[in-house]
């Protein structure tokens, strides 16, 4: 049986996982244990290591990391604090691989720790571009990584032009897809009434994370998108940020913001409740990776916000803006012009996590593996 350790520190990566995880949990050949970090451990970010261990889970670790202040130099400093954290949970649990997602903090200082370690790496995600930080980190990873699960073809083949071994790189699809349209959704009027909200009037899901590069401007920015929802009449309900650089900006925009007519504001949203109210939202907002990938399931039209997923492949529903007023309002308008678009989805088919599971239970994890070298 192959032991398998994965990396969360958000509600994010845990949310588009999870199913992918249970699979894991629960494949004959395969031991899942779970290394919980970041925001899962703090109160103010909803203490979301308790839906991952409802999830029944087998918790190899919390590694907590300060949040405070929400710095470049907060997150610079935690990815030494993690790689010496992940390096002694790794040596003790001695897994066969080790899992990551996407581009974050956390993922890096896995793969830093698992490398050293002789320790195969697993990245999920790899191969996209996003044009921010989040774009040289995830590449960082990929280079750090001896197995590849690309979400699409496009990915898949910029991470061989990269210089990763075509024989190591998978087209898995996205895991946020899997289980996202088979689960029975409450109807649109029980969200409305769960958050508030008048189930006669439309409303926007507002999702909207700092950008390292603009943390000076992200509260600016926030305060525009909120105005720019309720001069169109829109009902808003906002999700709080991640914890990076500028969140504290963005964190008290909302909370000023709290109790006005037309916005409700969430610290988190577990995430059947996150689906539902993606699903029969007459408008997503922001710049989450969600609105990329996993809103065009439903249709849901998404007006995409800044910088922070330039470059990333777009589905039908989605249309760019800047974080300008006239930008904002234009965009606005055109969507709910626009309506609802034919679900189809470029980032797969909702069946990454069997796909992956296989995988790891079946590649080999051998020394070549372990001996990477360009393909160039």
């Amino acid at each position: 049986m192959r032991r398998v350790c994965y990396i969360s520190g958000t509600r994010a990566d845990f949310g588009l996982m999870r199913s992918t995880l249970l699979i894991l949990r629960d494949h004959l050949e395969l031991d899942l244990a779970v290394i919980a970090t970041g925001m899962h451990l703090s109160p103010a970010y909803g203490h979301t290591v308790d839906e991952i261990e409802a999830a029944g889970l087998r918790l190899a670790a919390r590694v907590p990391v300060p949040l405070e202040p929400a710095t470049g130099a907060t997150m610079a400093r935690n990815l030494g604090t993690m790689v010496a954290a992940f390096t002694d949970v790794l040596e003790s649990e001695r897994p066969d691989a080790v899992l990551l997602l996407g581009d974050r903090g956390e993922m890096l200082a896995g793969a830093l720790a698992a490398i050293h370690l002789n320790i195969p790496v697993a990245h999920i995600h790899g191969g996209e571009r996003s044009g921010t930080v989040d774009e040289p980190v995830r590449h960082a990873i990929s280079k750090l990584s001896h197995l590849h699960f690309a979400a699409t073809r496009e990915a898949a083949d910029r991470l061989v032009r990269m210089g990763e071994n075509a024989a190591n790189v998978h087209v898995t699809g996205a895991p946020g897809l899997d289980g996202l349209t088979d689960a029975e959704l409450p109807d649109q009027t029980e969200v409305m009434r769960l958050h508030g909200l008048d189930p006669e009037r439309p409303f926007a899901l507002m999702v909207y994370h700092p950008v390292l590069q603009e943390a000076a401007t992200a509260a600016d920015d926030a305060r525009r998108i909120l105005k720019s929802l309720t001069d169109a009449g829109l009902q808003v309900l906002a999700l709080m940020p991640n914890a990076d650089a500028g969140s504290d900006g963005v964190r008290a925009v909302l909370t000023e913001a709290k109790g006005a007519q037309d916005i409700t504001v969430r610290t988190h949203l577990a995430r059947p409740a996150f689906v539902a109210a993606m699903a029969h939202a007459d408008l997503m907002i922001g710049n989450s990776s969600a609105g990329i990938i996993e809103a065009a399931s439903f249709g849901t039209p998404v007006l995409n916000v800044g910088p922070r997923q330039n470059l990333r492949e777009r589905n039908a529903n989605v249309l760019d803006v800047e974080a300008t007023e006239a930008a904002l309002a234009a965009g606005i308008a055109d969507l709910l012009a626009q309506g609802r678009r034919a679900p189809q989805n470029v980032y797969g088919d909702g069946r990454a996590g069997p796909r992956i599971a296989n995988l790891l239970a079946s590649v080999p994890l051998d020394a070549a593996l372990l001996m990477k070298v360009n393909g160039y």
